[in-house]
């Protein structure tokens, strides 16, 4: 629903990858994918900076430009802040990025797939190749929750081919967001009998609890940082399914992809990003802002410039913010 039904309307464009990275992947997901694009009003796209929106968990790209009831979808908050002045103009790109297992973390997973090389180097280059936007040192990524990981992980990681991001309430602190969930996953496994029937379960629906999602959930992150490919969808857990002891072995290999350790080794790559911004809400109900503040403290001590902040609220229904993280990302791009 539009807020200000005076701004010029962007446009939507619909481009279909043929992914050759995704192609025979281990969860039998999709190669063919769709990449909702938008465009500013009075813009073909060429020449403008190009930003590329990573949802949160159990979301796929095109969500983001659907109506929405009580609030903007992402095109008409874009509208509204491009038409206002508050920010220029942008590409947007919403790529499906979703999996059999709810959702992702966009990075490389022998389980998952790898998500990695397939924003850099499949969906990317499709838009720009496209509409003509982006390139070097006009490229953004943003999200929320896994999403925000996902940013925050690509920034530290390839600030070579990323110029900013946007990190909202991203999945940091492994032991505190993760670990607390293995208990209850573990009383749903027991009483499917394995990972396999539990999956077989939720897929033959006809309807999803709550609590089935989000225990699926922990497995697809079983799946990402720690994949076993000889297991059913990769998936390996990080504790004893008796005793719900950790096996440290497994849990370093989570460890090595917590945001704040991978800062140890990458953070001095964000010194060359050109924005950075990391948020999450005071009370957020995942523990995420405790995660945030170490991360916070860590870039502060490391000399990164960046933007952090705290708001009144929780993990959800926040997209409100990015009415300040877009304007910031934009016009540094631009």
């Amino acid at each position: 629903m539009r807020q200000d039904r005076s701004a010029p309307r962007g446009s939507l464009h619909s481009l279909v990858l043929e992914s050759e990275r995704l192609r025979g992947n281990l969860l039998g997901d999709p190669h063919e994918r769709e990449v909702a694009v938008y465009l500013p009003h009075g813009h073909d796209g060429k020449g403008l900076p190009l930003l590329v929106d990573l949802v949160g968990f159990t979301a796929g790209g095109p969500a983001h430009v659907n109506w929405k009831n009580f609030g903007e979808n992402l095109p008409e908050r874009l509208d509204r802040l491009i038409g206002s002045g508050a920010m220029p103009p942008v590409v947007v790109a919403f790529p499906d990025c979703f999996t059999r297992l709810g959702g992702n973390q966009y990075i490389n997973s022998a389980a998952m797939g790898p998500w990695e090389e397939v924003l850099i180097e499949e969906i990317v280059p499709l838009v720009e190749g496209r509409f003509g936007c982006g390139g070097d040192g006009r490229r953004g990524v943003f999200g929320k929750s896994s999403g925000g990981y996902g940013s925050i992980v690509h920034a530290l990681r390839r600030s070579d081919f990323w110029a900013a991001a946007a990190c909202h309430s991203g999945d940091m602190g492994f032991e505190l967001c993760y670990l607390g969930e293995f208990p209850s996953l573990l009383r749903a496994l027991a009483k499917k009998g394995s990972i396999q029937q539990f999956i077989t379960d939720f897929e033959a629906g006809p309807k999803w609890k709550g609590d089935d999602i989000h225990q699926l959930m922990t497995l697809a992150m079983c799946a990402t940082y720690d994949p076993d490919p000889e297991a059913f969808c990769g998936i390996r857990l990080p504790v004893d399914p008796e005793t719900c002891e950790v096996i440290e072995a497994r849990w370093q290999n989570w460890r090595r992809w917590d945001p704040i350790n991978l800062a140890d080794d990458h953070a001095a790559n964000l010194k060359t990003l050109k924005a950075l911004w990391i948020d999450c809400g005071d009370v957020d109900q995942y523990d995420l802002v405790y995660g945030a503040r170490r991360l916070h403290r860590k870039l502060t001590a490391a000399g990164v410039e960046h933007v952090y902040e705290e708001f009144p609220d929780n993990h959800s229904s926040v997209d409100f913010r990015m009415d300040r993280s877009l304007p910031y990302l934009a016009k540094a791009l631009s």
